[in-house]
């Protein structure tokens, strides 16, 4: 083999390998943005759309899944084993966030900077000046 052909064998050999590469999970369509919400309630909005709500992360252990709050969601499309007749699963990942309160200095909990630390130290604030 010459040159050319050895050259020409290595880009179909290349080519070949990206494709088997990148063959691998798909991302899935559009979902609905459940960021914010219970998971509980995320759940509900996933499945409606007809995607499957998969757990990836939880950080905190103060609450029940259902009560903890997704903090993130990536959409992925699951291809079905090799050599059968399934079809792909469309599947919402999720991250839950499951403290209970605002982090503090000897707890863990939400960021300062969270919507939820915001609503907490609020709600504390009010009921100081109130008290």
């Amino acid at each position: 083999m010459g040159h050319q052909g050895l050259g020409a064998a290595l880009v179909v050999s290349a080519t070949s390998a990206m494709l088997l590469l990148s063959s691998g999970v798909a991302q899935a369509g559009s979902s609905p943005n459940v960021v914010g919400q219970k998971y509980s309630d995320a759940t509900s909005a996933i499945s409606g759309a007809g995607l499957h709500p998969v757990v990836s992360t939880v950080v905190g252990d103060q609450k029940a899944w259902p009560d903890c709050l997704v903090a993130n969601q990536t959409d992925r499309t699951v291809p079905p084993p090799e050599n059968s007749s399934g079809s792909a699963t469309n599947e919402v990942l999720v991250s839950l966030n499951c403290y209970s309160a605002a982090a503090s200095a000897k707890a863990p909990g939400y960021s300062a900077a969270s919507p939820e630390a915001r609503a907490i130290a609020a709600a504390a604030k009010s009921a100081s000046s109130s008290g």
